[in-house]
């Protein structure tokens, strides 16, 4: 896995602007929910790969390329994520916009833990107490408001959103 230089540190307790805040409102939108795994998640791993992180389709949101071994086949699987920080901890999303199944990254994630994101390398902890995940919860609304209805969706499908942790290796 690759190494393209230092993670930008994502603090969820500053405050946003207004033109964030608005990107991610249409980022959390039904015409971006419909968009984004028909091009912007095919798109993005090439388009950061490319630009060494620094251009995606999240444009100002905190995105970085997540690089994961596959479940099955063990091959290098690359997907871009939003993260932001939790001390030294990375903490990221398996969201999938709240559909009924896990994206395929966290399932790779889980059988082989060892990842990198951002060109750092990771070890992941999936975070199952409920305190934690409350506490993350409210920090993750802050990055990214569109998480609510995400998890809204997902309960409704029966789906509990996975919290994941990343400590330095």
């Amino acid at each position: 896995m690759s190494s393209h230089g230092a993670l930008p540190y994502v603090d969820p307790r500053a405050r946003r602007g207004p033109l964030y805040r608005a990107y991610a409102r249409l980022a959390g939108s039904r015409a971006a929910m419909w968009l984004s795994p028909k091009v912007a998640w095919k798109l993005d791993p090439y388009l950061m790969r490319l630009t060494r992180g620094r251009v995606s389709t999240g444009l100002i949101l905190p995105t970085a390329l997540l690089e994961t071994r596959g479940a099955r086949t063990g091959r290098l699987r690359r997907n871009g994520v939003i993260y932001f920080h939790d001390g030294e901890r990375v903490t990221i999303i398996a969201s999938r916009l709240g559909l009924p199944e896990h994206p395929s990254w966290f399932h790779n994630a889980r059988a082989n833990p060892d990842v990198v994101l951002g060109g750092q390398p990771f070890r992941v902890e999936v975070v199952d107490d409920e305190a934690a995940r409350t506490r993350l919860w409210e920090l993750a609304d802050r990055v990214f408001p569109p998480y609510a209805a995400y998890r809204d969706r997902a309960a409704r499908a029966g789906r509990s959103i996975p919290i994941l942790q990343l400590v330095p290796r």
